[in-house]
């Protein structure tokens, strides 16, 4: 990686683990079978942002394994109808994902760049920004306008690992409130549980 890339990475991975950091500004929104979910409201945007937080008893090798088979991710991503590489660079990966929506609300999809990071201490962290202009628009789909989120994998030790999954979307378009609403509880819980249950049955 370039050293003007570099530094930009770790910007962007100081400014998302910085919001991380400020615990103040997120309510614990639900508690349930050792998965936690939190939410923060965002200033400037009707769109509140979720962090999900877990402990799976699995190895690094397996969860990561897992999040960088980018097809068969969508099994346990929330809603994820269709999920493909479009390229891949070193640390850097671009994706197209696909979700299914409820009945009237046009089905989205998204453009994701991700890029891995490796810390001394063997935890893994994917930062995820939307860059909704790099394919062109699909026919049938609505394109997410923004992404901006992590992946936080820490060992602990004993075969476990520390999960941590923040996002913070714009969905595009027109969506309902209670869709809104239900889905940035949902999607953290529901892709956290899903990832630990394939993860602990490996």
């Amino acid at each position: 990686m370039g050293s003007l890339r570099r530094v930009a990475v770790l910007c962007g991975l100081s400014v998302l683990m910085t919001t991380a950091a400020h615990a103040e500004g997120w309510q614990l929104a639900k508690d349930e079978d050792g998965i936690k979910v939190y939410l923060s409201e965002v200033p400037g945007s009707k769109y509140k942002a979720y962090r999900g937080i877990t402990t799976i008893k699995a190895d690094m090798a397996t969860l990561r394994g897992l999040q960088e088979d980018v097809s068969g991710s969508c099994a346990w991503i929330h809603e994820c109808r269709e999920q493909k590489l479009l390229k891949n660079e070193g640390a850097e990966s671009w994706t197209y994902t696909r979700f299914n929506t409820p009945w009237p609300v046009t089905p989205r999809d998204s453009v994701l760049h991700v890029t891995t990071k490796e810390d001394a201490d063997g935890s893994v962290i994917r930062i995820l920004e939307g860059v909704a202009d790099y394919v062109p628009a699909e026919k049938g789909f609505v394109r997410v306008t923004k992404v901006e989120g992590l992946w936080k994998l820490t060992p602990k030790g004993a075969g476990q690992v520390e999960v941590i999954y923040q996002v913070q979307t714009e969905p595009g378009g027109s969506v309902p409130s209670w869709l809104a609403n239900s889905f940035v509880v949902d999607a953290p819980y529901n892709t956290l549980e899903a990832l630990r249950r394939r993860a602990e049955q490996r």
